[in-house]
């Protein structure tokens, strides 16, 4: 990566921790990834409780590995038998005492905008879990609202289509169609605005790109 974007990441993260301060949120920055899963992990301690969702993100850092390392009680959905048990472990994810997730995208004045099918993902965020940590590249990064749920629903959205085969619209030329298809993930969209408990939503921003 060469020295433009440091800088840019660099002043551009800035003004998020800014507006997520504003918001009531908890915000890190990170120069690399690497340094970024490592503040993750840090701010969950010894045997606490630790869910997440599908996150691309937590996956390509590592962290839902090293997680399943350390001394924690784990719920990973992907560790189960049948449909049964995934959803029995994603309602304990739900209530977990950190969840770990990333977001579709991040305005510049610290909004997080997400776009989930079921919405487990966003009930955690929302509500269920008692700490919330958002790991997000900069690649995430949008100017405003209107531009986030832009890159949400023709970006992120269309790619984690890819991800999991569907036969929605998206899937036939790339855009999306909001579509009410039966395999459609695009049930719920939440613009988080405001953490009214301050502090329980916690964000670590790195200077690089993972996950979409």
């Amino acid at each position: 990566m060469s020295g433009f974007y440091e800088k840019y990441y660099e002043i551009a993260s800035a003004k998020i921790l800014q507006g997520l301060a504003a918001r009531g949120m908890d915000g890190h920055y990170c120069a690399t990834a690497e340094e970024a899963a490592g503040k993750a992990l840090s701010l969950i301690p010894a045997g606490a409780s630790v869910g997440w969702g599908g996150s691309q993100t937590i996956l390509e850092l590592g962290i839902t590995e090293r997680v399943h390392a350390g001394d924690y009680t784990v719920y990973d959905r992907d560790t189960a038998k049948d449909f049964m048990e995934r959803d029995a472990i994603q309602r304990q994810a739900l209530q977990a005492d950190y969840f770990l997730m990333s977001t579709n995208a991040i305005t510049m004045d610290g909004k997080l905008v997400n776009l989930d099918g079921m919405g487990n993902r966003l009930a955690a965020m929302i509500y269920g879990a008692r700490n919330v940590i958002v790991v997000a590249g900069m690649n995430k990064v949008a100017p405003d609202e209107e531009s986030a749920v832009k890159r949400v629903r023709h970006h992120a959205a269309v790619i984690n289509n890819v991800r999991y085969k569907t036969t929605s619209p998206c899937m036939t030329d790339g855009v999306c169609h909001d579509c009410l298809s039966d395999t459609c993930l695009c049930g719920q969209l939440v613009i988080t605005r405001l953490c009214k408990v301050k502090g329980r939503i916690k964000v670590v921003l790195f200077g690089g790109s993972a996950g979409f």
